[in-house]
């Protein structure tokens, strides 16, 4: 038993039944142990979820480090676009870790020099600080995969089921006429994976790919 082990296991739970099902308790069953020896490596539900979350950053960084010198070689923006989309794939396959991050009252170790890398690629291609630090704040989460979104009618206690979010169109079609029209048209396909409401793999590049084209502009 190792706090490796015990937190490998539990983002395979979360990955399977959601982060709701992860419990001190249940964790402990899966790994054939008392919830008590779980407490040595992780003393608290908090310190769980922060393990957990550190895990999935490094799952990241991971991933990124794969892309390789290969990267060196590219201009500054198919890099970051390239480290964005693989974080992304990351949280693809963790679509619970977005919302958990965001709970989370203290920032992994990790993203400081996950985000002091893409600040080294900026200044690296010619841009100020002051300029970079107004991208880290456009980028906003993007570095990490996903973005933080507007409303969510799941976070608000409601439905992304079709045929309720039907209903709940037509009932508000009069008092909001445009919103309801763009996002009738603009419902997700089962094809475009996606991360939450207004998250999906076709809404990320276009924002990606329209906020390096600026940034590039301001660099030039």
């Amino acid at each position: 038993m190792s706090r490796e082990r015990v937190l490998a296991a539990a983002v395979v739970l979360a990955d399977v039944e959601g982060i709701q099902a992860l419990t001190m308790r249940r964790l402990a069953a899966d790994l054939g142990v008392e919830a008590m020896s779980l407490y040595y490596h992780l003393p608290a539900k908090e310190a769980l979820l922060d393990g957990v979350v550190e895990t999935v950053i490094a799952e990241v960084e991971a991933a990124v480090g794969r892309l390789g010198d290969r990267d060196g070689d590219q201009d500054w923006r198919t890099r970051l676009r390239r480290q964005f989309l693989a974080a992304r794939q990351v949280m693809l396959r963790h679509p619970w870790a977005p919302g958990l991050l965001g709970s989370r009252r203290t920032i992994p170790a990790g993203i400081y020099a996950y985000y002091d890398g893409i600040v080294g690629t900026l200044v690296g291609a010619g841009f100020s600080y002051h300029l970079a630090h107004r991208a880290l704040h456009a980028f906003g989460s993007m570095p990490l995969g996903f973005v933080q979104e507007i409303f969510s009618p799941a976070s608000a206690g409601g439905t992304t089921q079709v045929d309720t979010a039907e209903a709940d169109l037509a009932a508000m079609a009069d008092a909001l006429p445009h919103l309801t029209v763009m996002i009738t048209t603009e419902a997700h396909t089962v094809t475009d994976p996606t991360l939450g409401w207004c998250d999906s793999q076709v809404e990320f590049e276009f924002t990606l790919d329209l906020l390096l084209d600026g940034l590039e502009r301001l660099r030039s």
